[in-house]
């Protein structure tokens, strides 16, 4: 298994197709153990993960934790903002002092792209990408190729398809991610969201770039709303809220020109009647809850592949 990944996970750029597809097939056969009515499994027992996460996250961290508790690691979270980060350590040097702890694993969320590789340099225990900057999040494209892939029916049927992410494109590393992600199993990406969000020289990624929302979800079989991200933002992008809600928020309206059986995805959190208006977020087209519950599967399936887990 360790062969198809190496020792860390830090891109979906690292990874071909064999191994993309590899991970999938863990992450289903892991999906029986979240619906136990006892959600443990020896696998990684006496294993120990870190969750070192240098910005605010809910389902990610969460995810991580639960992942490693289910196969019976030792999951521990350190909070940044009580650590001795606060007190002027380095990256490199609260690195260093956790590898002298011989942790298995550590996943690492932080705000400066390519902080994990760094990271991978200095450590001989895993390092899992949690997400860097406007860089990458290649969990949460696992999880959203995995969504995909259930309601098509296999990995296979992914070949093809038209998947439109519409949003803030330019500071998702969520978005970067997943334009890699498909296109290495086949599928059609679009981009689409005002200029100012969409990033010089994305097209080089594999994917095209569509500013006309409406004319861009015509031919979507998959679309993924992106949150905006006011937070990455130094100068604002749009005039107001209300006018990007109504020509790239995904509103009913919107959705009667795409196919009968879209699929939307949302990688949250959500900013309902902003990006995307409420009914959409809750509707039958709506995988988003499935994306979370498959994020738990897809982690454990990382961390069984790299820690060299025996099955139960």
């Amino acid at each position: 298994m360790t062969e198809l990944l190496g020792k860390d996970l830090l891109g979906i750029e690292d990874l071909n197709r064999e191994a993309i597809v590899s991970i999938l097939d863990t992450a289903v056969s892991f999906k029986d153990v979240s619906a136990r009515e006892i959600k443990k499994v020896p696998t990684l027992r006496g294993k120990t993960v870190i969750n070192l996460f240098y910005e605010p996250s809910t389902r990610t961290r969460t995810s991580f934790e639960i992942a490693a508790k289910r196969m019976s690691a030792d999951a521990i979270n350190i909070s940044v903002a009580a650590s001795s980060v606060k007190k002027g350590e380095t990256l490199k040097d609260t690195a260093l002092n956790l590898e002298a702890m011989n942790p298995d694993c550590i996943v690492v969320r932080h705000a400066s792209s390519g902080a994990p590789h760094m990271l991978a340099e200095y450590m001989e225990c895993s390092v899992i990408n949690g997400g860097d900057g406007f860089h990458e999040h290649p969990s949460q494209a696992l999880l959203d190729i995995l969504t995909v892939s259930e309601k098509l029916g296999g990995v296979d049927k992914i070949k093809g398809v038209n998947v439109l992410i519409v949003g803030d494109v330019a500071h998702s590393r969520v978005a970067r991610s997943n334009i890699l992600g498909f296109t290495k199993l086949g599928a059609k990406v679009t981009v689409s969201g005002p200029p100012t969000m969409i990033p010089v020289g994305i097209e080089e990624l594999g994917c095209k770039v569509e500013y006309n929302m409406a004319k861009a979800i015509k031919d979507a079989d998959v679309v993924m709303m992106l949150r905006i991200q006011l937070e990455r933002q130094g100068t604002a992008l749009f005039p107001t809220a209300r006018e990007y809600a109504k020509l790239f928020g995904l509103d009913a309206l919107k959705l009667k020109s795409a196919k009968d059986d879209v699929i939307i995805l949302h990688p949250g959190p959500i900013n309902r009647g902003v990006e995307i208006a409420p009914d959409v977020a809750d509707g039958p087209w709506s995988l988003i809850l499935n994306q979370v519950t498959n994020g738990v599967a897809v982690r454990m399936a990382l961390f069984y592949m790299l820690l060299g887990g025996a099955r139960e």
